[in-house]
């Protein structure tokens, strides 16, 4: 750091805005891309403060219309508060109330009044469709720290640049932002840094801040970055074009960190590939856990892959925890599998959940994500698939389809939505299933919606 003792430390504020969209559940959300930056930021003597506009922790006026807290579930997931507000007018056709997820915009405000004024500030940004909370926590701090430089990036900066130029942010920084740290500093604050990890070992960074939030019901952790797959409708290989890992040792040491500091005991893997290689981190991770005797539970959203299920890696999840398992498998449709990446096929499912019930899981603790609404595809394809997971013993989850800029499948999703996909992010909502057609129409989807609630609850009696 090139500023005197005598001179204050700089303060730098991280943002993760609201959501705004028809319907948003927190699967263990978390904005940790921002977080690894205040970990830097503060390892380099920087002041970091936090918002995340999702955390009602942050909210300050429980007299507001529609105040109060979010609900929680036993495993840290729950519904985010949500306030009604006015769709877009281009979204004024479809019939579903839209909202905004999380504190009220006068509560951050007050909460941007109530901390010194930053030199600059760092906004994150998630879905591409939820770039209206972007604008939104930009315009606000324009409003109360005029002439404070504000820097966007994130996922919808990343996929959508052009677009997100009508952000209002002073700088936009695509791709992995620490990668821009040390320039920004120089040229924005007059800072040369002292520390950056390294951006080709991914052991290198330090443990994300999380200790900035008021409250945390569950950690995220990332033990690698992008994915040695290719899949045709996934951004993985966009935002993070190498596949680089961590320490297996280093993770554990994470986990045990948040555990016994702060007695976090659900944890959420942001991976896209957890299982790729198993060798190197799953198997001397959950060992390493099991020794230990880290009482957690583990929780894998994004999707594991069901290919590197063997009896001892199955076991080895039981046996260290792992609560929560969803697997990758989009398709039972033999010709669009190897159509869109290959990754998997029918015999792996079977497999998986042969080893999985040998380890002691149930049917109904297996979640199998499939696709529904890709470009061309029909009702019953996605019927088949969902009869075929019930089959194998497991319980089918519908992901609806969001085209992604970028990706191998983008031209041809342009090609078949009815939406003007390539110019308004807005209809890249999964909501909308933005690729139907006369042989996947809305109306079918819901009633396959339905299909799936009934299944599940006779399951469950």
């Amino acid at each position: 750091m090139t500023n005197s003792p005598r001179e204050r430390k700089k303060t730098i504020l991280l943002i993760n805005p609201w959501i705004y969209d028809f319907a948003a559940y927190d699967f263990w959300i978390k904005p940790l891309g921002l977080m690894m930056l205040g970990a830097i930021l503060r390892k380099n003597g920087f002041h970091v403060l936090a918002i995340d506009c999702l955390n009602t922790a942050y909210e300050t006026e429980r007299n507001l219309p529609g105040a109060g807290v979010n609900k929680r579930t036993a495993v840290g997931t729950g519904k985010f508060r949500k306030a009604f507000v006015p769709k877009p007018d281009i979204l004024s056709d479809f019939d579903r109330r839209y909202g905004r997820y999380g504190i009220s915009i006068t509560a951050f405000r007050k909460n941007l009044h109530r901390i010194p004024q930053p030199d600059m500030v760092f906004v994150t940004s998630m879905m591409t469709y939820w770039y209206p909370g972007v604008f939104e926590a930009i315009r606000q701090v324009k409003k109360v720290f005029p002439g404070v430089p504000i820097v966007a990036g994130g996922h919808y900066v990343t996929l959508c640049p052009d677009h997100a130029r009508r952000s209002g942010a002073d700088i936009l920084i695509p791709g992995p932002g620490e990668k821009a740290l040390g320039w920004l500093c120089r040229a924005l604050l007059h800072e040369n840094l002292s520390f950056l990890p390294d951006f080709d070992d991914f052991t290198t960074y330090p443990r994300p801040a999380f200790d900035l939030f008021p409250e945390n019901s569950h950690i995220p952790i990332l033990t690698s970055r992008g994915c040695p797959f290719n899949c045709t409708y996934c951004a993985s290989h966009l935002l993070h074009p190498s596949f680089s890992r961590r320490d297996p040792g280093k993770v554990v040491e994470e986990i045990e960190f948040w555990h016994s500091r702060h007695g976090m005991k659900d944890f959420a893997f942001y991976d896209d590939a957890l299982l790729a290689k198993p060798d190197d981190m799953f198997i001397p991770m959950a060992r390493e856990l099991i020794r230990k005797k880290i009482s957690c539970r583990f929780h894998c959203p994004n999707g594991l892959h069901l290919r590197e299920i063997t009896e001892e890696i199955a076991t080895l999840m039981f046996q260290a925890g792992f609560h929560t398992i969803r697997f990758g498998f989009e398709t039972a449709n033999i010709k669009r599998q190897g159509d869109t990446g290959g990754k998997v096929r029918n015999h792996d499912l079977e497999k998986a959940v042969f080893h999985l019930q040998e380890a002691g899981y149930k049917g109904d603790d297996m979640g199998i994500y499939l696709l529904c609404g890709l470009p061309g595809q029909d009702i019953e394809e996605v019927r088949e698939s969902m009869d075929y997971v019930w089959q194998c013993g497991a319980t089918p989850i519908i992901a609806e389809y969001s085209p992604i800029p970028g990706t191998a499948l983008w031209n041809e999703a342009v090609l078949a939505s009815p939406f003007a996909i390539e110019d308004e992010p807005l209809f890249h909502n999964n909501t909308l299933l933005p690729c139907r057609n006369e042989k996947l129409t809305y109306g079918m989807y819901r009633q396959l919606k339905e299909q799936l609630r009934r299944q599940k609850g006779g399951k469950a009696s």
